[in-house]
């Protein structure tokens, strides 16, 4: 069984969609939070809002290296 060539053509557009993704649902959950009352709430959503933020920073890094693995694979 042969394994299939490593197909990066779209990884730069996959991950963006997940960036957008996770910015939208990390707004999402400060709108939540700005009308909630209930702390317990608004903690497990600020906490799920700080992971937001690492993922975020996470694949922002990873878009850049696919975006060089990119330009270096068309040179």
């Amino acid at each position: 069984m042969k394994n299939k060539p490593d197909d990066r053509s779209d990884n730069v557009d996959k991950i963006q969609y997940n960036i957008d993704k996770t910015i939208q649902n990390y707004e999402i959950a400060e709108e939540v939070i700005g009308k909630t009352d209930n702390e317990k709430t608004k903690k497990d959503l600020s906490e799920k809002n700080k992971r937001r933020e690492e993922s975020l920073n996470n694949m922002r890094k990873e878009i850049k290296d696919e975006a060089m693995y990119k330009k270096n694979e068309y040179k």
